[in-house]
């Protein structure tokens, strides 16, 4: 294990992204050229050459990163411990949790360096993301609220998507091209102090793909840490590239995480009444989502 500090440390949890790691690793590195950076990258047991290409010495030709740290798990773990692993081994100052179907146009960091040196209490960062037809993605939402499951059952959200009151933990009302404190923007990009780590603790490995870095970003809140938005940079994002190979299964984690994140803080028998009605609801529509994505394929 090294011992210095590094200017950041990121971490990256692979699955089956050899078509997207390469272009990710490139443009991460020319981003991070004038900084000192650990990389923690995860491979969470890759079966299409993801693991072979980042034990190729070639293919780390040309990169500017420090030092690298490769972990290559013998099976699948989850999104959520392949995190951990990563956060483990971290000695930056910063620390970044990234998607691979992140894509750097140019170095964000100056600016998302210089927003966390204006308040030390500002904790958590986190940039504009966009399509790759340069079209600003959503990427922050409110902590979803059993209500939401209620709205999105009898489709209300999406028949007043434009709503805050029935579609609101999606945040249609808010302005992506402003910056802003936010509660909760995508895991995709999280750029942390160390000491927020220090304080939060890692990720809770009890939600194993979803809903985990919605939980930590609540915790985040709870120890009066500021998360912070901002507009004026951005990187390009292929939303859902790892999810979207294995949908199915990723809907039905995805429903369970929601209902295990709410039971999390469930402290009245009231609350845990209406967990069960949500857990019910989304019980009912399981089936109906699995087969229009079916239907889809």
């Amino acid at each position: 294990m090294h011992t210095r500090d590094y200017d950041i440390s990121v971490v990256i949890v692979t699955y089956n992204n050899r078509d997207i790691i390469p272009r990710c690793l490139a443009t991460l590195s020319n981003a991070m050229a004038t900084y000192s950076s650990q990389l923690c990258i995860i491979d969470n047991h890759s079966s299409d050459g993801t693991a072979r290409f980042l034990q190729d010495a070639l293919s780390w030709t040309g990169l500017y990163f420090t030092v690298v740290d490769r972990i290559y798990n013998e099976k699948n773990l989850g999104f959520t411990k392949g995190v951990n692993q990563g956060l483990r081994r971290c000695l930056g100052r910063t620390i970044l949790l990234l998607n691979p179907d992140i894509i750097f146009r140019d170095n964000p960091f100056d600016r998302l360096f210089d927003e966390l040196q204006q308040d030390e209490r500002l904790g958590v960062v986190s940039p504009q993301l966009r399509f790759f037809n340069d079209e600003v993605q959503p990427s922050c939402r409110r902590f979803p609220k059993k209500a939401d499951v209620f709205c999105e059952f009898l489709g209300l959200s999406r028949l007043f998507s434009k709503s805050a009151f029935f579609n609101g933990w999606r945040m249609p009302d808010f302005n992506h091209r402003v910056s802003c404190d936010v509660p909760q923007p995508q895991g995709a990009f999280l750029l942390m102090r160390r000491d927020v780590l220090r304080t939060v603790g890692l990720l809770d490995e009890s939600l194993p793909m979803f809903f985990s870095d919605v939980d930590w970003c609540y915790r985040v809140r709870a120890h009066g840490w500021r998360i912070r938005f901002i507009a004026d940079v951005f990187v390009y994002h292929r939303r859902g590239a790892s999810v979207r190979q294995e949908k199915a299964r990723m809907i039905i984690s995805s429903h369970q995480s929601f209902i295990a994140f709410f039971q999390k803080y469930d402290r009245t028998w009231r609350d845990r009444c209406t967990t069960k009605c949500a857990f019910f609801l989304l019980l009912i529509a399981t089936p109906a989502r699995l087969l229009f994505h079916l239907n889809r394929l």
